[in-house]
């Protein structure tokens, strides 16, 4: 480990009303993040790979970056582990060495499910603040956002 690489954890969750095989099959497709994640401005589908236990997907995302006044786009790959059933997991590798690693869960609740995302960020020290922050915030309102959806239909 790098002392120029700092790493964070955060766990996030939300309450979706809805059945965990709906809201899991949501989660998986990034076309559908897109509707809910306030920073993707576009999603394209890079490979698919089945596996003994479900497949993997691959993406190129271009998010666009709140910097003070102005915005930049950031072009980056991302990749989902589905398995038949169980947790999801999300690989998300972005210049200059910024890691997005994380484990989603889909957990039966009374009158739905319960998403549970932990997530560790590794980012170079001096872009470590803000990558922890935006990318924070930013699935706090995916989480809230695929509630909206569910409670719109």
């Amino acid at each position: 480990m790098s002392w120029w690489v700092a790493h964070t954890e955060h766990t996030l969750s939300e309450d979706v009303p809805a059945p965990p095989d709906e809201v899991r099959d949501f989660y998986v497709d990034l076309d559908n993040i897109k509707l809910v994640h306030p920073l993707i401005v576009s999603v394209q589908v890079t490979s698919r790979t089945e596996t003994p236990d479900g497949y993997l997907q691959g993406y190129r995302v271009v998010d666009r970056i709140p910097l003070g006044p102005f915005t930049m786009r950031i072009t980056y790959s991302a990749r989902l582990h589905v398995r038949a059933e169980g947790d999801v997991t999300t690989e998300a590798d972005q210049s200059p060495g910024v890691r997005l690693r994380g484990t989603v869960s889909f957990s039966p609740r009374d009158g739905g499910t319960r998403i549970t995302e932990r997530i560790r960020i590794a980012a170079p020290r001096p872009l470590a603040p803000v990558t922890n922050r935006e990318a924070v915030k930013a699935h706090v309102e995916m989480l809230a956002g695929i509630r909206r959806h569910f409670e719109s239909r």
